[in-house]
């Protein structure tokens, strides 16, 4: 009977081995294809400017703003007006003028949640044991009728992502995301297309985002990425509140 168990130990632990050693060979081979660790820990700086195109015709012009290590700040113009949304490594921000406040407020748990995704510059799959996620082999399964490879993310916080990676070019080509919020799972998913070189990597310039397995989907389109640009760290700091005017005496 110890035998048995022993053996029973032992193919586990060889099984996880040859997912997580298969995991890896795939995110040396995304690596590869977008131009290798060397260039993506070259760049500095991203800013990314497009439009976001929403249901009924909507359009909105959109700015994301990305520094290492990890500060964010992202923008969203339409009819004159401007929302923000940041990190500075610390806490997160945000201005609705839309809605009639003009003074910052903190981000919501669920925002807070997204704004840390995007702050993190190379994303959870790069030095993924370094952030203290852990990742898998999940098989093969279809992307709009394509097969993909799946790899689970299992997120430090507890929330997990699954990245589907074409087969022919081991580029992410489908993410879902699976997030936690006061304890209720919350689940959503990107659609990624259209790699471009950007300071001699690939990546993305076109995301459409949506309820998991839903058909109406919003979609992110970028005219313009631009690697190693110039941004002042003041650009993810919450601006102070206005100065109160002192009355006479």
């Amino acid at each position: 009977m110890q035998k048995t168990l022993l053996q029973i130990v032992l193919l586990f632990l060889l099984a996880a081995s040859m997912s997580a050693q298969t995991a890896d060979e795939i995110i040396a081979k995304y690596l590869k294809t977008i131009g290798g660790l060397e260039k993506v820990k070259a760049m500095t700086s991203l800013v990314r400017t497009g439009k976001f195109i929403g249901g009924g015709g909507f359009e909105a012009v959109v700015r994301q703003e990305n520094k290492r290590p990890n500060l964010v700040r992202e923008e969203f113009s339409f009819q004159g007006f401007t929302g923000i949304n940041a990190y500075n490594g610390k806490t997160g921000w945000k201005i609705e003028p839309w809605s009639g406040k003009k003074d910052v407020e903190t981000l919501s748990e669920e925002e807070m949640k997204s704004m840390l995704e995007d702050a993190d510059f190379d994303g959870p799959i790069i030095d993924y044991k370094e952030k203290g996620n852990k990742i898998k082999y999940d098989g093969m399964e279809p992307v709009e009728g394509t097969d993909a490879i799946k790899i689970e993310v299992a997120m430090k916080n507890g929330d997990f992502e699954y990245y589907y990676f074409d087969t022919d070019y081991y580029v992410p080509i489908k993410i879902e995301y699976k997030r936690f919020i006061r304890g209720e799972a919350q689940e959503s998913e990107a659609i990624l297309g259209d790699y471009k070189e950007v300071n001699g990597c690939y990546l993305p310039f076109s995301l459409e985002v949506g309820g998991k397995g839903s058909e109406f989907k919003a979609k992110y389109a970028y005219e313009k990425i631009e690697a190693n640009v110039a941004i002042d760290d003041g650009r993810f700091e919450k601006p102070a509140p206005p100065a109160v005017p002192q009355s006479g005496k």
